[in-house]
């Protein structure tokens, strides 16, 4: 399965660094709205804590 990032959210999605942009891509998700990103940049962080 390949990502998607919405049309809707695209113009907020191109603001992120390409390096983490790069990290959400690659975990094929699918982005439809704020709180689908917002729910991947919190599994990130809480990765990166660990």
């Amino acid at each position: 399965m390949a990502s998607y990032v919405s049309p809707d959210i695209r113009e907020k999605f191109e603001t992120l660094s390409v390096d983490l942009k790069n990290v959400i891509l690659e975990r094929n998700v699918q982005l439809n709205n704020m709180y689908d990103l917002i729910a991947v940049l919190e599994q990130i962080v809480k990765e990166a804590g660990e």
